[in-house]
């Protein structure tokens, strides 16, 4: 019943997304043939308003200057003598005005790109005729820079021709024209090409205009926009020229080692997997440390970057610091991803496609034991009699085993995958409407068989200005993904390390002394015993027969009003929505462990299936007032009240004895089912925010910041929380003191403090949970039948309140050479307070953890970046991107408790209270033994032969001293008791990295590109749980193979002091440092060369663009890790990081693309 209704809810779902999708594409197709009509050409496009009484002609092009983009140029005494002029021009065409104004006079004009050049009408004789009659013009001029400075060596070149020169010392020039019109196209390096009408001889003086590489760049902020100039925070910004060239479905995995403080991390490489993206160190310790996204002004939590097409993006913003996020309160507390895509813009429509196709496989192999090292080890682990009874029947011997080739079960389970992906984008429109359509498709085969990831996604945007004042717009954006196959670190359903498949992986023997077994066609390995906490299980045929897949549909959209009341006055309101529906399947048949008789499995064939909704909704309405008085003092102040609501409801059903297994998860009504899950919950927030920007010249730069924001997760009396934030900014370019340094083009100091709360915690966590069921407080009467009753679940906290984070920043922004060097430093510091914790509480009180407010923790930092213009010349460009984060976190206080632990689940049982979260250490440390080595001969006094005493000197490593022998693991005593024990555990790691970063080259030559970018971590440690299980843990060792290095174990005849010998793990084999390693790491992420194709070749197959590109991705890797890849931890809360077992690696990636623009 349930399983019908729950398809019946994503059925009744699918249609009327794809209905709203056909709606929005025909408006906009109706917009774009309306667009289409519409579009001009040259002077035909721009529009003025004049209202002239008796004005000079030299004041009426200066109007018409200040209210369009169009330059004139023009000779004083050309247009000494016209006329004055009165009229009255309304919205009405340039070229119509020109036309009337010089109608009747001997001026004309002519247009060139943006520029108008007035001169006088021939008479007399053909135009060109007089030109070759003439005698050369001498030109003459001086070529200052913006201080007034006279700059040198500046090219000054006819436009055409090859006739042109170079300024003196003192920035003169003299130059022989041969034409009585042209253009002089000034150029020099560091400052912005310009292009110079002249008509006949005379001075020619030009002021050079540093090209500032986007100074008076629009950069995206909340709620608003700014200019690169006039910024007082924090923020990051991403090329999105680079970020494309990676081979990639998600902005998030392109965007590692692009930002300075920006860390990002997957829990395995595994096909449509998340990325986990940390700003500044993790706030929060055990609540959600994932930023906020801003999408087209529709802000989002718990979004997922795979919903989104990286080519549909226009910019990526991240704002850092108290400037930036303390306007989204307590959304914004642990970053802000503001992210602008693609929008149309007036013209004809540009259909761009991109399509490309490439292959991915695996970077390296473990190495295994070889079957002549796997059977000498099992010899040595296992009795005598099992051991000739499995090993060594009819005769064989060890020696049967040397040089046999054995099964490499990574060569069966791993493969080449392929993958492609095909976008198509229309874009265009008239000045009044612009849309954007545009779609991708992307198809990825796994490196493991029988795994995939498929996505489909669709987007439209459209904008319409109704009137001057009035402007509307939609964005909607649709997607579509399915991954399929056995998640390499999940969990199926029990405890046992068997239902990960890389473990199974590793651990299944290689070879039979059973000359009638085949390993490859049996799921269970028929030689030996099957318990539920091996690995013994085929791995290969488990992974084709097992159905796994999740299915995510979700809709995003939103639109938006902007109405001026004034010029200077403007309301804003938005609306979004947003629904994403995950439905996941599993079935596991007979050929499955999970679905076969064995004593890993108590359901028989069986399956489940869950469902998730979530749906957001979000109001926000803005009042902004922009002013700038005297030229000098620019003033905008906004202010706003927003509200939003999530509504997330889930559901699950479990179906166990199926009778016939070939219907698949068709057949899960004629099984018996378990109970059926479900749960739901919502919450709600209420928001008052204003900002107030204050600059004056753009030298003193002032931001204020208010919010006040109510979340309906806390009980009433704690409920609001408030969060202010000052910036400063002080742009030294422009004081007097600085002309001298005329190689400064940019210096800026910015300072903000701030703060922003948390409150990513349940639903419900203030109040007590109640649960029903027969087994944990089930009611027994005589027939001894549990009946199900109510019981305290959960402890909730009424006084739960907000968790605060203070940020304090400071920054340096630095231009130099026309800022083709610019560099960025930024110091900050982040603190939060009132931790929301789910925090370790008396066992006595028959709960584990309650939800509490306790502790404090600190993050400190240095970012630095640094960009480059190495080599910019007509046909060649070499560009260079740095950027490096030192972040350092420290807890500063856990009121109840000075540690907090943390332990693996799902799976791992070697490895409790592996974290510890202590006072006075970072976020993220590892807790246990020591490692000293092995025991040798020399630890032991010598008594009769075969036996073995500790000296008394010697501490023991949990075990008896009368059970110790040579070759047993040893831990270092640190309290120097004589016993190893709880007592002697300290942090054995860190997984917090020193510092990473990312540096990158972009060459350009004509129409060949290259970029090269790399990508570290460096300082971090990773627990490498697989060789705790695959280096020699008899628990699971037994007929299980193991890693090639356990090969050099100790042996009376080979003393290692790395290896301990068969049996000696001891009884604390989990936890110590002998498996910690260093898991720096210098990757090089990406290469991509491209080639744009030649316009005249371009030009015959009728289309605008033409470029093929070769892109490669995780090509090299250069790191002391021992395990698959480094950049991996299958656990991701901010205090289980660096943890690797069972991870899916990265793929090293090839692909080749050709992308085409009509």
């Amino acid at each position: 019943m349930h399983l019908i209704f729950t398809k019946c809810r994503e059925a009744c779902f699918i249609p009327v997304i794809m209905k709203l999708f056909y709606l929005i594409c025909f408006l906009t197709l109706s917009g774009v043939l309306q667009a289409n009509t519409l579009v001009g050409q040259d002077l035909n496009k721009v529009f003025v308003s004049l209202e002239l009484k008796n004005t000079s002609l030299k004041e009426t092009l200066k109007q018409i200057e200040r209210n369009t983009k169009i330059r004139f140029t023009y000779k004083s005494e050309d247009i000494a003598g016209f006329k004055p002029i009165s009229f009255h021009k309304s919205n009405q065409k340039l070229v119509e005005v020109l036309d009337e104004l010089f109608k009747d006079s001997n001026l004309t004009y002519e247009e060139i790109s943006t520029n108008v050049l007035i001169i006088k009408k021939a008479h007399g004789a053909d135009l060109q005729q007089a030109a070759e009659t003439l005698p050369p013009v001498v030109l003459k001029g001086k070529i200052t820079d913006e201080k007034g400075l006279p700059v040198p060596g500046v090219s000054i070149l006819i436009k055409g021709t090859s006739n042109g020169t170079v300024t003196a010392p003192d920035g003169s020039f003299t130059l022989n024209a041969l034409q009585n019109t042209g253009i002089l196209v000034v150029s020099f390096i560091g400052y912005i090409k310009q292009e110079i009408s002249f008509s006949g001889a005379g001075n020619y003086n030009v002021r050079l205009v540093t090209d500032a590489k986007g100074l008076d760049e629009v950069v995206v902020i909340g709620y608003g926009t700014t200019t690169k100039k006039d910024l007082t925070g924090s923020v990051g910004q991403v090329k999105m020229d680079d970020l494309v060239k990676a081979p990639v479905f998600t902005f998030t995995e392109a965007l590692a080692g692009r930002v300075a403080g920006v860390q990002v991390s997957t829990s395995d490489g595994q096909p449509g997997s998340a990325q986990d993206i940390v700003i500044r160190g993790s706030g929060s310790l055990t609540q959600s440390t994932a930023p906020l996204y801003v999408i087209d002004g529709f802000a989002m939590e718990s979004f997922q970057s795979n919903s989104l097409n990286p080519d549909d993006i226009e910019s990526i913003t991240v704002l850092k610091d108290a400037s930036g996020t303390a306007i989204y309160g307590a959304r914004g507390a642990n970053g802000v991803v503001v992210i602008q895509t693609k929008k149309g813009k007036a013209g004809k429509p540009v259909i761009t496609l991109n399509s490309s196709l490439g292959v991915q496989e695996l970077r390296k192999q473990m190495e295994m034991m070889n079957p002549y090292e796997f059977v000498k080890m099992q010899s040595e682990m296992i009795n005598t009699n099992l051991v000739n009874q499995v090993y060594f029947p009819n005769g064989k011997t060890l020696e049967s085993y040397r040089n046999v080739a054995g099964v490499n079960w990574q060569d069966l389970i791993f493969r080449r995958g392929t993958m492609q992906t095909h976008n198509f984008a229309i874009r265009g429109g008239t000045e009044n409407t612009r849309y954007s359509v545009s779609g991708v498709i992307n198809d990825q085969e796994g490196l493991m068989i029988n795994s995939g990831y498929n996505r489909a996604l669709a987007r439209v945007s459209l904008d319409q200005d109704v009137s001057q004042k009035l402007k509307v717009g939609f964005n909607a954006n649709y997607s579509s993904a399915t991954s399929f196959g056995l998640g390499a670190a999940s969990n199926t359903g029990t405890a046992s390390i068997s239902n990960y498949i890389f473990a199974n992986v590793y651990g299944y023997r290689p070879v039979s002394a059973n000359e009638n077994v085949n390993l490859e066609e049996e799921l269970f390995d028929p030689d030996v015993n099957v318990d539920a906490s091996n690995v013994r299980i085929n791995p290969v045929i488990t992974a084709e027969n097992t159905h796994r897949k999740t299915i995510n549909n979700e809709l995003i959209g939103n639109a938006y009003l902007t109405y001026n009341f004034i010029k200077e006055l403007a309301f804003n309101s938005r609306i979004g929505y947003r629904k994403r529906v995950i439905r996941g399947e599993a079935f596991y048949n007979s050929l499955t462990p999970q679905g076969s008789p064995s004593p890993v499995n108590t359901r028989g064939v069986n399956g489940n299936f869950s469902f998730a909704e979530n749906d957001t909704w979000t109001n926000e309405n803005t009042l902004t007032y922009q002013k700038t008085f005297n030229t000098d003092h620019k003033f905008t102040a906004l202010a706003g009240f927003s509200l939003e609501g999530v509504t997330t409801n889930t559901y699950g059903a479990t179906s166990q004895f199926l009778p016939n297994e070939q219907l698949g998860m068709l057949g899960l009504d004629e099984g018996t089912p378990l109970a059926i899950t479900a749960s739901g919950g919502n919450n709600k927030l209420m928001s008052f925010f204003s900002r107030i920007d204050y600059g004056y010249k753009s030298k003193y730069l002032l931001t204020l910041v208010a919010r006040a924001d109510g979340s309906s997760k806390f009980r009433p009396g704690n409920q609001w929380g408030y969060f202010p934030s000052a910036a400063f900014a002080w742009n030294m370019t422009n004081e007097p003191f600085m002309k001298a340094m005329s190689f400064v083009s940019n210096s800026k100091l910015r300072l903000s403090y701030g703060r922003s709360g948390n409150n990513r915690i349940g639903n419900y966590d203030t109040y007590n949970s109640i649960s029903f069921d027969n087994r944990v407080n089930g009611v027994s009467f005589n027939n001894g039948i549990p009946l199900t009753s109510a019981w305290l679940s959960d402890l909730g906290n009424a006084a739960l309140k907000w968790e605060t984070i203070a940020t304090s920043n400071i920054g340096y922004d630095l231009g130099l050479f026309g800022n083709r060097v610019e560099l960025t430093a930024e110091v900050y510091r982040k603190t939060t307070s009132n931790l929301l914790l789910n925090a370790q509480i008396p066992y006595i009180s028959g709960y584990s953890t309650s939800t509490k407010n306790i502790g404090k923790i600190k993050n400190e930092g240095l970012e630095l970046s640094l960009n480059t213009v190495n080599i910019k010349t007509n046909s060649f460009k070499w560009e260079s991107n740095f950027n490096i984060s030192f972040n350092r976190s420290k807890i500063l206080a856990l009121t109840e408790s000075s540690t907090l632990f943390s332990s693996v689940s799902g799976g791992f049982s070697p490895a409790p209270n592996l974290w510890a979260a202590k006072v006075g250490q970072p976020i993220s440390v590892f807790h246990g033994y020591v490692f000293d080595g092995v025991y040798q001969f020399e630890d032991f006094d010598s008594p009769a032969p075969g036996t073995y005493s500790l000296k008394l000197n010697v501490p023991t490593n949990g075990n008896t001293r009368a059970a110790i022998r040579p070759g047993d693991i040893k831990y270092s005593d640190l309290n120097g008791d004589g016993v190893v024990n709880a007592f002697d555990q300290t942090v054995i790691g860190r997984a917090e990295p020193v510092h990473t970063g990312g540096f990158s080259n972009n060459f350009s030559y004509k129409g060949l590109s290259l970029n090269v970018f790399f990508q570290w971590s460096a300082g971090n440690d990773i627990f490498n749980g697989n060789r705790l299980v695959f280096e020699g843990n008899s628990q699971y060792a037994y007929h299980t193979n193991q890693f090639a290095s356990w090969a050099d174990r100790w042996t009376p005849e080979n003393p290692s002091n790395k290896y301990f010998r068969v049996g000696g793990q001891g009884p604390t084999a989990y936890g110590s440092s002998r498996v910690i390693e260093d898991g720096s790491y210098l990757r090089l992420k990406t290469v991509s060369v491209a080639y744009q194709i030649p316009p005249r070749f371009v030009r015959k197959l009728y289309l605008k663009s033409l470029s093929v590109q070769a892109s490669a991705q995780n090509l090299a890797t250069w790191t002391n890790y021992s395990g698959l890849d480094p950049e991996v931890s299958v656990k991701s809360s901010a205090l289980t990081r660096g943890f690797d077992y069972s991870a899916y690696p990265h793929a090293q990636t090839i692909v080749f693309g050709l992308n085409a623009t009509f």
